[in-house]
């Protein structure tokens, strides 16, 4: 008997290739901001802030929306000197930190200083570091921290302002045009930077 023929097996089908998963689409970058976002605080809390007159609130404050360019800022606390300045907003964030505590000054007067045989001419500059005496004659220039005056009057009816330094000489000045006033300005912004210096405040940097 002859013997019974296996059959011959059914070829493998190829195992269905499997597709890949389709990539996910990569996310829209996020649109550049068109205005600008302040951020403003003050080292006295609860400043008040207005920007280009309109009220915004009280530091700590985010200011939205705020168009590029240029822009009035104004920030006042009790018992403080207001602060006003201009600011350049860009698109995007920004910090403001406004300081109230700080020694600002920055006068300037033409002054006459009249020695005992003529005078000479100049300039007498303040700021929270130091008063100079810029004048073309180097034996009359000065230049001393604002703490270091042991004299500085005005004399109205004279039209005087005298400045003595410590351990030094003695200044007489007038004013070029006759006007007193414009030394009494000068003299009351200076010693209100120096008052504000011996509490302790830092010059404005």
């Amino acid at each position: 008997v002859p013997a019974p023929v296996k059959p011959e097996p059914a070829p493998e089908r190829p195992a269905p290739r499997r597709r890949a998963a389709p990539k996910p689409a990569p996310a829209p970058a996020p649109a550049a901001p068109t205005t600008g976002t302040l951020h403003i605080d003050s080292d006295v809390p609860g400043a008040t802030v207005f920007i280009d007159r309109v009220y915004v609130g009280t530091t700590p404050v985010t200011a939205t929306d705020v168009t590029p360019g240029s822009h009035r800022l104004n920030v006042s606390a009790q018992g403080f000197e207001g602060i006003a300045d201009t600011i350049d907003v860009t698109p995007g964030d920004r910090d403001l930190t406004i300081r109230f505590e700080v020694v600002r000054l920055d006068a300037s007067i033409a002054v006459v200083h009249k020695h005992t045989f003529g005078s000479c001419s100049g300039r007498l500059v303040a700021t929270p570091e130091a008063i100079r005496y810029v004048t073309t004659d180097k034996s009359d220039a000065f230049s001393v921290p604002l703490t270091s005056l042991d004299e500085f009057t005005v004399d109205y009816l004279k039209k005087n302002l005298r400045i003595k330094l410590k351990g030094g000489r003695t200044y007489n000045f007038t004013d070029p045009s006759g006007n007193a006033d414009h030394l009494f300005v000068f003299r009351r912004d200076v010693e209100k930077a120096i008052g504000l210096l011996k509490k302790g405040y830092s010059p404005a940097q």
